[in-house]
């Protein structure tokens, strides 16, 4: 099983518009290509993204740039605050998947699949990507591939 998990590109700043609005800025739009093409020839099977604004943007370039033609599954549980465990849950049936999400639930995912609860999050730094794998989805046991920064 692998699992990616993408953090949005850069967004437009607080502020300006409902957390929940904040769009990608022209950096942000790149950086996402940047990251999509770390994903070409990669086994895919379904790409997951949080209902917020700059998440869905960067889901459907990652989409277009690889050609991908399933839809994008929007899910409420990859928001900012989401308890890794939640999310977890939801991978239990799955494999080959990208997650689109935000931090601080990207740092914290990243680190609890791979030591388990309490230990500190990862440092994810916009559009980044991370690779994380093994046989099956075992929270603490997930081998972290690399992250990928733009």
């Amino acid at each position: 099983m692998k699992l990616w998990v993408l953090r949005h590109g850069e967004a437009e700043p607080h502020g300006t518009r409902p957390d929940s609005e904040r769009a990608l800025t022209v950096k942000g739009r790149e950086e996402v290509l940047r990251a999509a093409a770390q994903l070409i020839g990669k086994p895919l099977t379904a790409i997951y993204s949080s209902p917020l604004l700059r998440a869905q943007e960067t889901a459907l370039l990652v989409r277009e740039a690889l050609g991908f033609e399933p839809e994008i599954r929007t899910v409420d549980w990859l928001t900012p605050d989401t308890d890794p465990d939640k999310v977890a849950e939801q991978l239990v049936s799955v494999s080959d998947v990208l997650l689109v999400s935000h931090n601080p639930l990207v740092g914290n995912l990243l680190s609890y699949l791979q030591h388990g609860a309490g230990y500190p999050p990862e440092k994810v730094s916009t559009a980044g990507l991370a690779e994380l794998e093994n046989n099956e989805l075992l929270i603490g046991a997930m081998k972290l591939n690399g992250i990928k920064h733009p």
